[in-house]
């Protein structure tokens, strides 16, 4: 499905260009296209932010991410990029450090949205999925194993978000 988006190969494509270690572009990005195709939308849901995210526990300053940014303006110009080094994100989200792209991931709030996408080895996409991808598809907003415990954040992320606005046939479900 995402490699018949020309828009969305070009901005896997761009990412891809950067060559950064264990790289991929993920939540709405791979989310709200889904999402559009099972409630039949003909026009793309416009995404606030395209999320790359990447591990480098070598450099996890905000100065590297600022200037990933700035060349994904001059390699894909007008999109709202927001590239985060996976590496420090713990400290923002007082978990213990993450090991890796997909660690960080499998903590993101919904399962739904702890997906990614990069272009594989073969030139399709391949996906990070450590929840599965059957929420998704399923069209359930549920939050991780990782946030039951933080139930407050989860709540107060699906009435900002307000995707059953947009998405109507989403189901909020608390298990």
């Amino acid at each position: 499905m995402l490699s018949e988006r020309r828009d969305i190969m070009s901005r896997l494509a761009e990412v891809a260009a950067l060559d950064l270690p264990d790289c991929w572009i993920g939540a709405g990005f791979v989310r709200a296209p889904v999402w559009d195709m099972l409630h039949g939308f003909a026009t793309p849901t416009a995404v606030p932010d395209i999320d790359v995210i990447y591990f480098d526990p070598a450099d996890p300053s905000l100065k590297a991410e600022t200037d990933l940014e700035a060349r994904l303006r001059d390699l894909g110009p007008g999109f709202p990029w927001s590239v985060r080094n996976q590496a420090r994100m713990h400290l923002r989200n007082s978990d213990d450090p993450y090991i890796g792209t997909g660690d960080a991931v499998s903590k993101w709030v919904e399962t739904a949205t702890a997906v990614a996408a990069r272009i594989g080895a073969d030139g399709r996409p391949a996906l990070l999925a450590p929840h599965g991808l059957a929420d998704l598809f399923g069209l359930k907003i549920r939050p991780t194993p990782h946030y039951r415990r933080r139930m407050a954040v989860f709540e107060q992320r699906v009435a900002a978000k307000n995707w059953t606005a947009t998405w109507p046939r989403l189901a909020v479900q608390r298990d």
